[in-house]
């Protein structure tokens, strides 16, 4: 029987993530195109993406992106 530690050490290299990190990055994916296609209030792309405020939507967003919603819809215009 194989460990379970060794298997996800084995897996890492192939490319996995946690299940936690690759939510956030398709909804971090979900969020940019709703930006950029989109003229839908921050909250309203927030919510349709998962989060329960835009405040938190707006953190989560500039520590994954490196930009804010708002400044990254700019850039996309």
């Amino acid at each position: 029987m194989r460990s379970t530690t060794s298997s996800r050490a084995r897996n890492r290299g192939r490319g996995w993530r946690p299940p936690l990190v690759y939510v956030t990055e398709c909804r971090m994916d979900g969020a940019e195109a709703l930006l950029s296609d989109t003229d839908l209030a921050i909250a309203q792309i927030a919510e349709y993406v998962g989060y329960a405020d835009a405040f938190g939507f707006r953190a989560a967003f500039k520590r994954h992106r490196g930009l804010s919603p708002s400044v990254f819809r700019a850039a996309a215009a």
